[in-house]
């Protein structure tokens, strides 16, 4: 597969990461966004930017059928072995979520990405609103968190005014609640909240039409 620059940069960056080490605990909203899946009888699931697997485990031990894309190689390979390590399973692939995603049309009855979709420039992050829209089931589900506005956040990149590099020479693209409501315009949003983490927090359900 052939990589952008951004991109490049991206799998870079992470494989350095999780050969250091990285976190291993689930997000502290991730139970709650469970029980909501739970509640909506969601079998199916897509952990779009899975990195080392905290979550697409937890999924899996949850009872979930899981899939689990992510652009670092060293990622995967860890959430490969945890998968091993505790006897559960999950279908995992290397690969990046601004591309046309391996998956059929209307496969999945959910999607979770946390802090991953903000990766990116804009037109990139569109692309992958559209592959989720595409890889869902009609009156699927998605978890998304991503980057707010910084002060701390200095660099900008080109001429778009909410695209900022970081340190590490990652894309960081600052969303604000209207900009989420109208990127994920075609979904119909349930809750929109702060995380734990300061990331801003979606959970929707596609439109049929």
């Amino acid at each position: 597969m052939s990589y952008s620059a951004d991109e490049c940069i991206i799998k870079d960056q992470w494989n350095s990461i999780y050969k250091r080490g990285y976190k291993t605990e689930i997000d502290k909203d991730i139970p709650r966004v469970v029980e909501l899946l739970k509640k909506y009888r969601v079998k199916k699931v897509l952990d779009l930017g899975c990195g080392s697997g905290r979550h697409t485990v937890y999924l899996a031990e949850q009872g979930f059928e899981v899939y689990g894309i992510d652009i670092a190689e060293e990622g995967v390979k860890k959430a490969e072995q945890k998968l091993r390590d505790l006897k559960t399973c999950a279908a995992l692939t290397t690969g990046s979520i601004f591309h046309i995603l391996p998956y059929k049309t209307n496969f999945f009855d959910g999607i979770i990405s946390v802090n991953v979709l903000h990766h990116g420039r804009i037109e990139d992050i569109r692309k992958a609103i559209k592959e989720m829209e595409r890889v869902l089931k009609p009156k699927g589900f998605i978890f998304v968190s991503v980057r707010k506005p910084a002060s701390n956040q200095k660099r900008l990149c080109g001429k778009d005014p909410r695209t900022y590099v970081g340190k590490t020479g990652i894309l960081h693209y600052m969303f604000t609640r209207p900009l989420l409501k109208k990127e994920f315009d075609n979904f119909a949003i349930h809750d929109l909240w702060v995380g734990s983490g300061g990331y801003y927090c979606l959970f929707g359900e596609l439109k049929t039409g």
